[in-house]
């Protein structure tokens, strides 16, 4: 009898289970129409019961068109409440083949070719909106514990070349931390695990510490370039640097290369395939990078974390977006 009943408990599981897919292909072929993308975001959200998204100890009731019902606030919803995709006419399948390639293209993929892909209705106008409802979502707090042993400290700037720029926006002898249109990112990786960046106004001391120390756990080790000697940073952390100006890339355990190499796949993915960004929205591009480089060690081939974080992401409107 207890074999039976381990049995029968085991294919109950297997039947609740979630497939996970391998490729793209795969995720589209088994949910080829509406419903079924609306049946496999719903086993992925809820799993088994069905919550509220405005009182979660509420009882639920399930209504025709895919809706249910609120039985504390008499509101109703459907799966797509509370998420990136919630009020939006693009059928749901578009949606997955759009958070399926910005997820999992190393450099994303820009509006227009979205576009040619998903062949949503206004082109890039729409693929531009949708991939913002997505970075929207990627600013996940699941990745942004504190940093702690090993972690290196850089700055890098977001804009063009000075001598690409207008005669009125050149600056003489720059050397790129004075000129007033780039956007400023601080980036902390810890040796061999997750990375944090924050847009910031400047690049003064006063700015930059009150961030790392929020950032990085107490006595940690912590590697900068010769930008921070005159920092606080050695009274917190064990704070060694490097001196980039006499050419020195390595002093014994200290170094940047790390940070250095994430500045350089966020650039080359600006440059290659947005080719420009405004300012206003540069956090959102830099936020998309961060948890692409910190979900780096998950099987590429997996898209679970991708419909989970757009599970718990907040919509957006246009209004908001071109505001």
């Amino acid at each position: 009898m207890r074999k039976i009943k381990k049995q029968t408990m085991r294919a109950k599981n297997k039947k609740a289970q979630v497939p996970k897919f391998k490729t793209l292909f795969d995720l589209l072929n088994s949910n080829p129409t509406e419903q079924d993308c609306i049946g496999y975001f719903k086993k992925r959200r809820w799993k088994e019961k069905i919550v509220s998204p405005f009182d979660s100890t509420s009882k639920v009731y399930q209504c025709a068109n895919n809706q249910y019902k609120c039985k504390n606030t008499n509101k109703y919803f459907n799966v797509r409440t509370k998420t990136v995709f919630e009020n939006s006419k693009i059928p749901l399948l578009k949606w997955f083949w759009a958070l399926y390639l910005l997820s999992f293209n190393k450099k994303g993929i820009s509006s227009c070719q979205l576009a040619g892909h998903v062949s949503v209705s206004v082109t890039q106008k729409t693929a531009w909106f949708m991939l913002h409802r997505l970075r929207r979502a990627f600013d996940c707090p699941v990745f942004k514990t504190m940093l702690g042993n090993s972690v290196e400290l850089d700055e890098t700037f977001i804009g063009g070349k000075n001598k690409n720029r207008h005669k009125d926006k050149k600056v003489p002898r720059c050397q790129g931390r004075s000129w007033k249109d780039k956007s400023p990112v601080l980036v902390m990786q810890e040796r061999g695990g997750n990375v944090i960046t924050q847009v910031v106004p400047n690049t003064k001391q006063s700015t930059l510490e009150p961030i790392i120390k929020a950032n990085i756990k107490p006595s940690s080790n912590v590697y900068t370039d010769e930008w921070y000697r005159h920092s606080n940073l050695s009274k917190i952390f064990n704070h060694q640097l490097v001196n980039h100006r006499i050419k020195q890339y390595v002093n014994g355990e200290a170094s940047t290369n790390c940070a250095e190499n994430f500045n350089s796949h966020l650039k080359r993915g600006i440059y290659g395939t947005y080719h420009w960004i405004s300012k206003k929205h540069t956090p959102k591009y830099v936020d998309e990078f961060t948890l692409r480089f910190n979900t780096r060690k998950y099987n590429q081939h997996t898209s679970e974390y991708a419909f989970l974080l757009s599970a718990v992401g907040k919509r957006l409107t246009y209004r908001q977006l071109i505001n």
